[in-house]
C-alpha cells in the first residue's frame, strides 16, 4: 500500500501536469489559429506552421499520458477508477479528442479546406473539455 502523503503528491502533481500541458495547448491553439487568419488571408504561414506540427505529437502523447497518470493515481488511492466519474469522462472525452486531432491532421494536405475545418473545431473542443476538467480537478481538489 502506498503512503497517503506520496498519493497527496502525486494527486497534485497530476493536476499541475495537466495545466501547465494545458497552457501548452492554449498556445498550441494560438499558433494554429494565427496560421489559419494567414492562410485566409492568403499571407505567409511564417515559422508558426512548423513549430505547430512539431508540437502536435508531442502534446497529444502528453495529455494522453496525462490522463492515463490520473487513473493511475485513483486506482492506487482509491482501488477503482470511478471515485470522480465527470472527471473521468471528462478527461476520457480529451484523451479521445487528442487523438482525433492526431488522426484529422495526418489526413490535411495543402489545397484541402475540410480536414483543416475538422482540425480547428476538434481543437475548440478539446481547449473546452480541458478547461472544464480543470474546473472539476479544482472541485475534487478543494
Amino acid at each position: 500500500m502506498i503512503d497517503k502523503q506520496i498519493l497527496e503528491y502525486l494527486k497534485l502533481g497530476h493536476g499541475t501536469f495537466n495545466a501547465m500541458v494545458c497552457s501548452f495547448f492554449i498556445y498550441q491553439g494560438l499558433l494554429g489559429y494565427r496560421i489559419r487568419k494567414a492562410r485566409i488571408a492568403h499571407m505567409s504561414v511564417g515559422s508558426g506552421q512548423k513549430r505547430h506540427r512539431k508540437n502536435g505529437p508531442v502534446l497529444v502523447l502528453l495529455g494522453i499520458g496525462g490522463f492515463f497518470a490520473g487513473m493511475l493515481v485513483v486506482f492506487l488511492d482509491y482501488g477503482h477508477l470511478l471515485k470522480y466519474p465527470l472527471h473521468f469522462i471528462n478527461g476520457a472525452a480529451i484523451a479521445i479528442a487528442l487523438a482525433g486531432l492526431l488522426l484529422v491532421s495526418r489526413k490535411i494536405r495543402a489545397t484541402d479546406t475540410q480536414w483543416r475545418s475538422v482540425h480547428f473545431a476538434l481543437g475548440i473542443v478539446t481547449l473546452l473539455l480541458y478547461f472544464s476538467q480543470l474546473l472539476l480537478g479544482l472541485d475534487i481538489l478543494f
